[in-house]
C-alpha cells in the first residue's frame, strides 16, 4: 500500500509538530531570506562545521536533528541535471528519512512555481515508491511502510493521479519479483493475476499446455514440458478505457520464467541464484496494465504473460530438437537456457494476431545485455526507427534510461539452420541480445515492435528513483512511451 497523500498549499508551518522533514530547494548558493526554511540555522552550523558550501549538498543531503527532537533533511535540486541524475539526488534525501521507519513525512518545496511543481512531482513518486516495504518473510522486518506523506509548497489538482499510478505499477512488479520460487510457482502466480484482474474489471483468459499443445504452440510448449506439475500457461488480460474515442489499442508481452534452471544446459550455482527473478518481464508488464488502468489512460491494452518454468527432467526440451512454433516456424534448439525467446516467441504471435497499434515487450532476456550495459541502463530494439527515438526520448524523461541497439537483418546468417526454418540462437554468447531479438522480429510480422531486454531489472543499492536493488525498471518508462504515441 502506498502512504495517504496530504496536501498544503502553504510554506510550511514551523508551529507544526512534525518528526521528519525533507526540504527540497533549487540549487542555490545562498537561501533567499523569504524561504525561511525549516532548520536554517541548523543547515548553516552544519555546513560551517563541515566546511562544504550550501549548493554542495544538490550531491550529498544532509541531514541533522533539530532542537525539538526532529529529523530533518536538505537537498538541492539542479533542474539543468538529467531527470535521472534529480531523481537520484531526492531519492537519497528520502534514504536519510526513511532509515528511520517513520510513520510519517513531511516534504517542503521550494523555488518557482515551476520547480515547485517539478520538484513535487518527483518527490511525492520517489517517496510513494520507496516508502512501501517490499515483501519479506522474516519474524522482524527491518522496514515498516510509511503511512502519510504530507506536502507543503504546492497543491496539485490533479492530486499527483499519474505519479501514483506510476509508484502502484512500480510496486506491483517489484513485490512480485522478490518472492522466493516455492511461494511463486507459474499456478500460484496464475491465482494471484486471476484475483488482481477481478480486483481491477479486467478481462482474464488463460491458455494451459494442454490448450496450447492443440493450438500448435511448440515454443511455449517445449519449455513448459519439462516441469511438474504441469503448471505454465499464457495468461491474457484485456483493459480498455471509456475515454478511447480513438480505438487506440498496444499490447504488452512479458517473459515469466518463474525459476530458470538452464534445463539440460543446466546453470551454475552461481547464474542460478536469483533465476526467481526471470519472471520480472511479466511482473513490469502487469505493473504498466495496473498504472494505466489506474490513471486511465485512454486505450486499449492488451496484456500477455508467458507463464513457466525451465526445469531439467526426462521430458525436458534438449539440444538439437527442432519444434514447430505457432506461427508455423520450426525452430532448431541450440541452448536449452534460451528459453525465454522460446516461450516469448509464441505469446508474440498471439498478440500480433489481434493487429494492436504497437506490441511492446519486456524480459530478462540475454546475460549479454548486461555485458554491454551493466545494471545502469536496459536495451531496446525496434523494428521502426521513429519508435526507436521514442523509446530513447521516454528513458530520458522517465529517468528509466535505455540504449537502442541494431538488429539488421545481416546478424540472420547466425541463425541459419540446415535442418529448420531458424536457429533458436548461436552456441556464442557474444552478442546474444541482437540474436534474440532479431529471433524474435520474426514473431511480430510488420507491427510497430519494441523489445526490452531487461538488464536494469536488478541494480545493487537501488538506481535513479528506485531505492531496492529489484527497480521495478519499465514501468515508469512504458507509460511516458504511451503518453508520446
Amino acid at each position: 500500500m502506498l502512504a495517504t497523500l496530504i496536501q498544503n498549499g502553504s510554506h510550511f508551518d514551523h508551529t507544526i509538530k512534525a518528526s521528519h522533514i525533507l526540504v527540497i530547494l533549487p540549487k542555490l548558493e545562498k537561501l533567499p531570506k523569504k524561504y525561511n526554511i525549516p532548520g536554517e540555522e541548523t543547515l548553516k552550523q552544519l555546513l560551517e562545521r563541515r566546511d562544504i558550501n550550501l549548493s554542495n549538498i544538490s550531491d550529498k543531503p544532509v541531514s541533522a536533528n533539530l532542537d525539538n527532537g526532529a529529523l530533518c533533511t536538505w537537498v538541492m535540486v539542479d533542474s539543468n541535471q538529467s531527470v535521472f541524475k534529480q531523481q537520484t539526488c531526492i531519492r537519497k534525501a528520502v534514504q536519510q528519512q526513511l532509515i528511520e521507519n517513520p510513520m510519517e513525512i513531511h516534504l517542503a518545496v521550494y523555488g518557482s512555481t515551476i520547480q515547485k511543481y517539478l520538484f513535487s512531482e518527483l518527490a511525492i513518486y520517489i517517496t510513494w515508491v520507496n516508502g512501501a516495504a517490499l515483501p519479506v518473510r522474516k519474524k522482524k522486518p527491518d522496514r515498516k511502510s510509511l503511512e502519510i506523506i504530507v506536502l507543503h509548497g504546492y497543491k496539485d489538482n490533479e492530486n499527483f493521479t499519474i505519479q501514483r499510478a506510476k509508484a502502484e505499477g512500480n510496486l506491483l512488479a517489484r513485490g512480485l519479483t522478490v518472492l522466493p520460487p516455492n511461494e511463486l510457482t507459474p499456478q500460484t502466480y496464475r491465482d494471484q493475476i486471476k484475483k488482481l484482474a477481478k480486483n481491477e474489471g479486467w478481462k482474464y483468459e488463460e491458455y494451459d499446455v494442454n490448450k496450447l499443445q492443440k493450438m500448435g504452440a511448440g515454443a511455449f510448449v517445449a519449455v513448459a514440458q519439462g516441469s511438474d506439475p504441469q503448471d505454465a500457461a499464457i495468461v491474457h488480460l484485456s483493459r480498455n478505457s471509456e475515454k478511447n474515442t480513438d480505438n487506440k489499442s498496444i499490447a504488452i508481452v512479458g517473459k515469466g520464467i518463474c525459476f530458470d534452471t538452464g534445463g539440460h544446459n543446466l546453470k551454475s550455482p552461481r547464474y542460478m541464484q536469483g533465476m526467481h527473478e526471470d519472471m520480472n518481464g511479466s511482473a513490469v508488464a502487469l505493473g504498466i496494465l495496473l498504472a494505466a488502468t489506474r490513471a486511465d489512460l485512454p486505450l486499449k491494452i492488451d496484456c500477455w504473460l508467458a507463464i513457466a518454468q525451465n526445469h531439467i527432467s526426462p521430458h525436458a526440451y534438449k539440444q538439437n530438437d527442432v519444434i514447430t512454433a505457432l506461427n508455423g516456424l520450426t525452430i532448431e534448439i541450440v541452448h536449452t537456457d534460451a528459453e525465454g525467446r522460446m516461450v516469448l516467441a509464441d505469446t508474440l504471435t498471439m498478440a500480433e494476431k489481434q493487429k494492436p497499434g504497437l506490441i511492446i515487450d519486456f524480459a530478462t532476456l540475454t546475460g549479454s545485455m548486461q555485458t554491454a550495459l551493466g545494471t545502469n541502463y536496459s536495451g531496446v530494439f525496434s523494428n521502426l526507427d521513429n519508435l526507436a527515438q521514442k523509446a530513447t526520448t521516454a528513458g530520458k524523461k522517465s529517468g528509466e534510461r535505455v540504449c537502442v541497439f541494431p538488429m539488421d537483418d545481416d546478424y540472420d546468417e547466425n541463425l541459419q539452420s540446415k535442418i529448420a526454418d531458424t536457429k533458436q540462437c548461436a552456441l556464442g554468447g557474444e552478442f546474444d541480445h541482437i540474436l534474440a531479438a532479431r529471433f524474435l522480429n520474426q514473431f511480430v510480422n510488420d507491427t510497430p515492435w519494441v523489445h526490452m531486454d531487461l538488464s536494469a531489472s536488478n541494480h545493487k543499492n537501488g538506481l535513479g528513483a528506485v531505492g531496492s536493488d529489484i527497480t521495478g525498471f519499465g514501468v515508469g518508462w512504458a507509460i511516458e512511451l504511451i503518453q508520446q504515441t
